[in-house]
């Protein structure tokens, strides 16, 4: 076991010095997969903090259940409970006919006019926040709440939630399209880099393979270097993100100033930065054993 870990590790000190023997130029395709990893990524970093900006600036959808006037007190509490224990809903308000009543007349400056009414036509309400804010889990609460004992309207209007999702939807689709095209640049960055490490190592190849070396043995040095090579493009475009985030962070601060806000651009998350960072180790991987498998599917052992 210690005598395999051993190996294992000779083979990455061997790529690791490959990697910077010629200092620039490994410097230079660090610096380009970083920055071609850096642009999908920091368009999804973008995109998140969007989607929070929007729901702040709008405010959290709401859904209003209108009362039957003929409802008692009893019916409204046991519609409370019935409504508190709800998976899907967040926090519920209740908005009483006179409080309703109150709120009408002094938005309306008609106090005279209501005072004038033998009657309250107002019916009793809740006012409903829901868990989930996408549009189709608001149409699917909005029509079970609709059917509640008691219930005669449930409101919600869902417009602007259909129209910024469609909006969230056509960026993502834009963001993996733009992740899938700088992905191929990559393998093919990588494959093209050791291509050129096999050509100038050809005799030694050639000299492992008369003495009976195995392909893994052969391939295992480059693909160490494809996936080091590819795991400091993704810590490059991780700072890449950060520093671009802490660039925006004072405009954006004097701009949340200016507009009664507390907004701050949210950083990638420990989830997202892992899963930065093994996608761009499987890429520099990938580029190194598709470059190493066709030179050795060309070259068979004498």
């Amino acid at each position: 076991m210690m005598s395999a870990l051993n190996q294992h590790l000779g083979v990455m000190k061997i790529a690791l010095r490959r990697m910077f023997t010629s200092p620039l130029a490994g410097f230079l395709n660090v610096l380009v997969i970083g920055i071609a990893l850096s642009l999908p990524a920091g368009m999804y970093v973008l995109l998140k903090n969007t989607q929070n900006l929007v729901a702040q600036l709008s405010g959290l959808p709401q859904i209003s259940l209108f009362m039957m006037m003929e409802t008692t007190r009893d019916d409204v509490a046991q519609l409370r409970n019935q409504l508190a224990r709800h998976e899907g809903i967040r926090g519920i308000e209740f908005v009483s006919r006179t409080t309703a009543l109150e709120q009408l007349g002094k938005n309306s400056g008609l106090d005279d006019v209501i005072a004038g009414l033998e009657d309250n036509p107002l019916p009793d309400a809740f006012v409903i926040s829901p868990a989930a804010i996408d549009a189709k889990s608001l149409e699917e609460l909005r029509n079970e709440l609709q059917q509640l004992p008691g219930v005669e309207l449930a409101q919600l209007d869902s417009a602007w939630a259909y129209k910024l999702e469609a909006i969230l939807e056509f960026a993502r689709i834009a963001v993996l399209v733009l992740a899938s095209l700088l992905s191929l640049g990559l393998i093919a960055i990588t494959f093209n880099t050791i291509r050129l490490q096999i050509l100038t190592q050809r005799d030694e190849i050639q000299i492992s393979r008369l003495i009976g070396a195995t392909d893994a043995f052969i391939r295992r040095p480059f693909m160490y270097f494809g996936a080091l090579q590819g795991l400091f493009g993704g810590i490059a475009a991780w700072l890449i993100i950060a520093l671009g985030l802490q660039l925006l962070k004072q405009p954006l601060a004097t701009l949340s100033q200016l507009y009664s806000s507390t907004f701050t651009l949210q950083a990638l998350s420990f989830s997202d930065s892992l899963s930065l960072l093994l996608f761009s180790v499987y890429l520099g991987w990938l580029g190194a054993w598709l470059s190493v498998a066709r030179h050795l599917s060309q070259t068979e052992p004498r």
